[in-house]
């Protein structure tokens, strides 16, 4: 469930048994940035994600002991290089992580996939919120989304 920044740590406390009872597995960016030092301390029987307070290796630092998860964005991270670089360190603080996006065609997507590989949760579906995607798109089934044909690049 992403509650993009809109919940209080009360509402958080307060939903989560009953999204443990709904088998929900994540909470993604309950609280809003700067408003998440609630989390410190807090019971998580659903573990949250960082997506708008976590931006590239530097936010690590201001994450501990707030979050179980980060959500891995190229676009936040300005490209492939820092966002490989974020996922190996907050693997090795010991973080899960997911790789997320924002609407884009196959061609954004792609670079993603790489980063996605081990991750918790991968929410990749930027070009399927658009009315026409690039020719030799990513494909996308029940099993999740798959690695570009050559032809994608050009």
């Amino acid at each position: 469930i992403d509650a993009n920044e809109g919940w209080s740590a009360g509402v958080y406390a307060d939903l989560a048994p009953h999204l443990v009872r709904l088998g929900v597995s994540l909470v993604e960016q309950p609280l809003p940035t700067g408003d998440d030092d609630a989390l410190v301390g807090m019971e998580r029987p659903v573990p949250v994600c960082a997506d708008e307070s976590c931006h590239d290796r530097a936010s690590l630092a201001a994450l501990k002991g707030k979050y179980d998860v980060v959500n891995i964005k190229l676009d936040k991270t300005g490209g492939l290089t820092e966002a490989l670089a974020l996922r190996d360190a907050a693997v090795a603080q010991g973080y899960e992580v997911m790789v997320g996006c924002m609407v884009g065609s196959s061609l954004a997507m792609a670079p993603a996939v790489l980063v996605a590989q081990g991750a918790k949760v991968v929410d990749l579906d930027g070009p399927l919120l658009l009315a026409e995607d690039r020719d030799n798109a990513l494909t996308f089934d029940a099993a999740g989304v798959h690695p570009p044909a050559a032809k994608l690049w050009g």
